[in-house]
């Protein structure tokens, strides 16, 4: 049960159009927060080279990325007091908890890529004067 700002109360129920928990399914179902979760696993890491080791993702989405899993309490930024500054991104407790779902997610697209790769070009050569 959560209860908004604004006294509602909501139980949880993504299939509700008005339920927070689908802000947090967006958040956690995004490419680029599987894929910075994973690169998080090991521990502190620092934006470039989070950014190398997320493959194409750009400066500014893995700025935003960041920053909204920062809010949601997945991710902590650390910024060091040297010169030159060094920040670096670690999982929260919260967000560590992400890990294996989300590998488990991995995994799977891993052992099925050819089945689906497979059922996409079928799709894609049928003929769809159907519908």
């Amino acid at each position: 049960m959560v209860t908004t700002s604004g006294g509602s109360v909501f139980y949880g129920s993504p299939y509700r159009a008005d339920c927070p928990t689908r802000r947090i399914l967006d958040r956690i179902g995004d490419r680029w927060t599987v894929l910075i979760v994973g690169a998080l696993w090991d521990g502190d890491v620092r934006f470039s080279e989070l950014r190398r080791r997320v493959e194409g993702i750009s400066q500014k989405m893995l700025t935003q990325t960041l920053r909204a899993l920062e809010r949601d309490g997945l991710v902590r930024r650390t910024v060091h007091p040297e010169v030159p500054v060094r920040v670096e991104y670690a999982l929260t407790e919260a967000g560590r908890t992400l890990r294996e779902p989300l590998r488990a997610l991995e995994e799977w697209s891993i052992v099925h890529l050819t089945d689906v790769s497979a059922s996409q070009d079928a799709y894609d050569r049928a003929d769809r004067r159907d519908g």
